[in-house]
């Protein structure tokens, strides 16, 4: 209990003191995690209205396997990235391997399907109501996707939200691409993980700290959303 005690103590600490190094992996954590964040954002949002509005052969399965896609396994997509980054890789030449911006291709990879399938649902929803009149009054479909995204601006501020607290909270798949690299690819759930295994329970308690506050502001920035979306 002592030790529990004292490591508590040295974590907070860290964080009142500014610490040098837990600042820094805390910075290039967010960096990381909003750059993914805002890739799948750009890609998944587009991808997933498209799918709410259009009718194609193929569409059914497509949304099936952007559903499906929700559960993909972490270290599946570093394993997948880290063959493609490798030297012997189609993409070895780029040198992004064990850099940050592997880190952020893996997070990007797995917060797009959670922007597509979350904003289909979304969008699909408007578009029962309003795509019909919209059509009948001469729109594109083109032009009607980007009026179903407006239409859909609240929940889609809480669709980004969501992909990234997916972002934030990634670790498996960014330590096979990022290599934990002290001072260069360190997040903090790789940090915590490698701190965790040595011992080293202050750095690994502060920046746990700092990430439950983190994923509690995006909840509660979530939660006031629907608030304030909700019909009164």
């Amino acid at each position: 209990m002592d030790d529990f005690s004292r490591a508590v103590s040295l974590a907070l600490h860290l964080l009142a003191s500014f610490d040098a190094e837990l600042y820094q992996v805390i910075g290039l954590s967010l960096r990381v995690s909003l750059s993914a964040t805002l890739i799948a954002f750009l890609l998944g949002a587009p991808l997933g209205a498209a799918l709410a509005i259009s009718r194609f052969r193929a569409r059914g399965a497509m949304v099936v396997t952007v559903n499906a896609l929700l559960g993909l396994p972490p270290v599946v997509v570093g394993l997948a990235l880290y063959l493609l980054l490798s030297r012997s890789g189609p993409f070895g030449s780029l040198g992004l391997l064990f850099t940050p911006g592997a880190m952020v291709a893996a997070q990007a990879i797995l917060a797009l399907p959670i922007v597509a399938a979350l904003t289909h649902r979304a969008v699909e929803g408007y578009w029962r109501d309003y795509g019909p009149a919209l059509l009948v009054d001469g729109a594109s479909r083109l032009r009607a996707c980007g009026e179903m995204l407006s239409m859909a601006r609240t929940a889609l501020v809480t669709v980004a939200l969501a992909a990234f607290g997916r972002c934030i909270a990634e670790v498996g798949a960014i330590l096979v691409v990022g290599g934990n690299i002290r001072g260069f690819t360190r997040t903090m759930t790789t940090a915590i993980a490698l701190e965790t295994s040595k011992g080293e329970l202050a750095l690994a308690l502060a920046l746990g700290f700092t990430l439950i506050a983190i994923s509690g502001a995006v909840s509660a920035a979530a939660f006031a959303l629907e608030r304030v979306a909700a019909p009164r």
